[in-house]
């Protein structure tokens, strides 16, 4: 097969390639027009790391099975399941200390243009009253945050960049805020039930009949606490919310929403089409820190020589590990038998990256990073990470990351960004630096991985030829 080689890229050694064998078996046009209309494979020559660390042992209460809801039920329950009508409904495990709580859920072409409001319930069960405190919440619906096209980087100090709920509200939750619909402190009496959220998503009056809703709540909890995340579609649409008592009734005797999600594929199951399936459980682990260095016993990342990079693989999954071996994503310790097996996507984890860079050189040098969205490949079919030109038109990360770092001017700086970027897209540097002849520079990237966005990522540190 033939390869035309068709760019050479100093800073990352970029080898961009396209197969005109394959080109001239899907069309009749001369060879040297499709030499230049089709899409150019962009190579990222470097190595690609895993990502040091690991995910820490905090429970999230995550809620994304089924995500189109399309009748009333239980969507994840962590109560006991002595005393309900389905059994089989309820995980019997409470949650205590520090935990999160994630819940995205979509309302599509309901019957009569129901409103369906989503309901999660907390319980006391011990003989203690029991203090939540919401340590950060934010909830958004999809008219609040629309979809739309952005440029791919925007500064975002204020927050008003946003393309879908899911990335609004993560955004919000970096940022510390807890939206004045939620309280500071919920107490329960023993026994007690409350209300964390009774939420509409409603449809009526949008172009189409589709919304749907993104949640994200940093909680702690001073004992044990049973939750559940309830799905009811009002009867009549100048029903208000259901009360407490309609939601208590729902979670005793009702049974999981259908329909279900599709059923995803066994962990054994190496051969035949790989289903991540939906989420709906407690996961493993809310933030992932990292300290980005040399070895596992080094205290700084050494800047690449010029005109070369290192990457590191971000939000790693099965069937997407980039060629790392590395599986990040968070374990289920408690899910129902047709969900997901592991929390595919880690929507709504913290990722803290600590890069503490060093320049060992003599000479003034220009130090790039970059986060973008290869090709998903779980072992990398060329040597690197695969781009293309043009990118394909889907956009898989839009979301805010926070950047901590001393500028060229020894000035400190807390910068909000927000991405924008399509699979395969070939960018500009997020963040440029001028280091000084054996100097440091500790550069700090968070960011809180958005529901609207599709793994893996890599961060890549390179230096200017």
């Amino acid at each position: 097969m033939k390869t035309t080689i068709f760019q050479s890229h100093k800073l990352f050694g970029y080898l961009a390639i396209a197969s005109t064998a394959t080109l001239l078996y899907f069309s009749p046009i001369p060879q040297l027009v499709v030499a230049q209309t089709k899409p150019k494979d962009v190579i990222q020559s470097q190595e690609v790391r895993p990502l040091p660390g690991k995910l820490d042992n905090i429970p999230v209460f995550n809620s994304n099975s089924p995500e189109g809801v399309k009748a009333d039920g239980i969507l994840l329950s962590t109560f006991p399941s002595t005393d309900k009508k389905v059994p089989s409904a309820h995980l019997n495990y409470p949650l205590q200390g520090r935990f999160d709580l994630f819940a995205h859920h979509f309302s599509y072409y309901p019957k009569d243009s129901q409103t369906l409001y989503l309901g999660i319930i907390v319980n006391n069960p011990g003989k203690k009253p029991v203090n939540i405190d919401v340590l950060a919440a934010a909830s958004y619906l999809l008219p609040d945050a629309l979809y739309v096209t952005l440029s791919p980087y925007l500064e975002n100090n204020d927050g008003k960049v946003y393309s879908g709920p899911g990335d609004r509200a993560v955004s919000d939750v970096l940022r510390g805020i807890r939206q004045a619909s939620f309280p500071q402190k919920l107490v329960l009496a023993p026994g007690e039930s409350k209300m964390l959220m009774n939420a509409p998503i409603p449809v009526r009056n949008l172009a189409k009949a589709v919304n749907g809703r993104s949640t994200l709540m940093q909680l702690n909890s001073s004992d044990k606490v049973y939750i559940a995340s309830l799905a009811m579609f009002a009867k009549q649409q100048s029903d208000p919310a259901p009360t407490l008592a309609q939601w208590q009734q729902l979670l005793v005797s009702g049974k999981l929403s259908s329909p279900r999600d599709k059923t995803p594929t066994p962990p054994e199951q190496t051969s035949g089409q790989l289903i991540y399936g939906r989420v709906a459980g407690i996961s493993q682990g809310s933030q992932w820190q990292a300290l980005l260095a040399d070895n596992p016993q080094a205290k700084n990342l050494t800047i690449p020589a010029p005109g070369q990079a290192i990457s590191y693989a971000i939000n790693t999954l099965k069937g997407g590990r980039l060629g790392t071996g590395q599986v990040q994503t968070a374990k289920m310790l408690a899910r129902y038998p047709d969900t997901a097996y592991e929390s595919h996507g880690n929507y709504g984890v913290l990722y803290n990256l600590s890069i503490p860079l060093i320049n060992s050189t003599k000479t003034v040098q220009t130090v790039t990073l970059t986060l973008a969205t290869p090709i998903k490949e779980d072992k990398l079919s060329q040597k690197g990470a695969r781009f293309r030109q043009p990118s394909l038109d889907f956009p898989f990360f839009r979301g805010t990351v926070r950047l901590r770092y001393s500028d060229d001017n020894g000035k400190q700086q807390t910068r909000y960004v927000h991405l924008w970027h399509r699979v395969g897209q070939v960018l500009d540097p997020l963040l440029s630096l001028k280091m000084s002849p054996s100097s440091r520079r500790l550069v700090q990237l968070e960011l809180i991985y958005p529901p609207d966005s599709t793994p893996p990522q890599i961060l890549t540190i390179g230096t200017l030829e």
